[in-house]
């Protein structure tokens, strides 16, 4: 589809960078860029050759959130109804999808487009980037997915305290509390993320997805339950062709090559 408020590229080495593109407005929500976001994710998913995606905001920040001009009117905006119907349908996107998904922190990340980066599966920040659940700051709730993804990823306390005082977290502070994967210097973020795609590119695809649907179903089960999840995937990475490669290379002494 033709993308108006999105740019969407695949690489010859089967990264795909959706990047947010209203950067006049730090790349804030609106009903288009919703709309957009959704399809691009689902035009990656579908496409066998794409195996990572690489999702960022072009200018000064990653995403501001939603776009606050559209719910200046008091009863003509629908928090429920938005969720229900854009920002939810794009965070289980994000985390069904069976490929990988990288966030390009280059700056800002607040509000929904907080929650957007923490369903990414990695993320690679810029040392100028931030993030803020904002939310609390103009008298709302975290949303979008951000009070499932907090307290798993930094603890109930210290989840309440970012989302109760609305603070800018440095990404000095988001790596030393697990909410980034990794900071770099805003001139290496293009190369120190391409390099993570690349290995994830030359990963086993669909391992990788079957990892990512295990994690994502252990993430609410007991041990007994997560210990079936992972005989169950177990047995499906092991009856396809990747292990076979994988045991082969391991034998031969050399990379394996998938697909």
């Amino acid at each position: 589809m033709p993308y108006t408020v999105l740019l969407y590229e695949i690489r010859p080495s089967g990264v795909a960078v959706i990047t947010l593109n209203r950067p006049a407005v730090f790349n804030a929500f609106d009903l288009t860029l919703s709309r957009e976001l959704l399809a691009a994710l689902a035009a990656a998913g579908a496409d066998e050759a794409v195996r990572v995606v690489v999702l960022t905001g072009a200018g000064r920040a990653f995403c501001a959130g939603q776009d606050l001009q559209e719910a200046q009117q008091p009863g003509t905006f629908s928090f429920k109804e938005v969720l229900e119907t854009r920002y939810n349908p794009i965070i289980r996107a994000m985390r069904a999808l069976p490929k990988p998904i990288i966030g390009r922190l280059n700056g800002v990340a607040a509000g929904a487009g907080c929650s957007l980066a923490l369903a990414c599966d990695a993320l690679v920040a810029s040392r100028t980037a931030s993030l803020v659940q904002a939310f609390i700051n103009i008298g709302l709730v975290p949303d979008s997915g951000s009070a499932y993804f907090l307290p798993r990823l930094v603890g109930r306390l210290k989840a309440f305290e970012i989302c109760a005082l609305g603070d800018k977290i440095s990404a000095d502070e988001a790596l030393r509390l697990g909410l980034v994967s990794v900071v770099v210097e805003p001139e290496q973020l293009d190369a120190a993320t391409d390099a993570l795609a690349a290995r994830y590119a030359a990963g086993p695809p669909r391992s990788l997805g079957i990892l990512k649907q295990l994690l994502e179903e252990a993430a609410t089960a007991n041990l007994s339950e997560t210990l079936a999840l992972e005989a169950d995937a177990q047995e499906q990475a092991g009856s396809g062709a990747e292990y076979q490669e994988g045991l082969r290379a391991f034998l031969e002494k050399r990379k394996p090559k998938y697909g």
